[in-house]
């Protein structure tokens, strides 16, 4: 979840704009930070935080219901938008 999150911010990073975020949009860029995207691409970057989601649901499905606030926190983390 922790990694998802990251990828997540870092992809916002590009994609957002400052008024939707509520910070610096294209900050990292600008800094030259080592993130997903300036690593692996951005499209490379959105299949891996597909990957991770799905690899989520799968190791919390054992738990049923009980997994539902986490798959929701996940869910939350991984498609928020700022």
């Amino acid at each position: 979840l922790g990694l998802a999150f990251q990828i997540q911010d870092d992809i916002l990073d590009i994609e957002s704009t400052t008024e939707t975020l509520g910070k610096s949009a294209g900050k990292d860029v600008a800094q030259e930070k080592s993130t997903y995207p300036a690593l692996l691409g951005l499209d490379a970057s959105k299949s891996l935080l597909n990957v991770l989601m799905q690899q989520m649901q799968t190791h919390l499905s054992m738990f049923g219901s009980k997994a539902e606030p986490l798959i929701e926190l996940a869910n939350f983390a991984i498609k928020r938008q700022s």
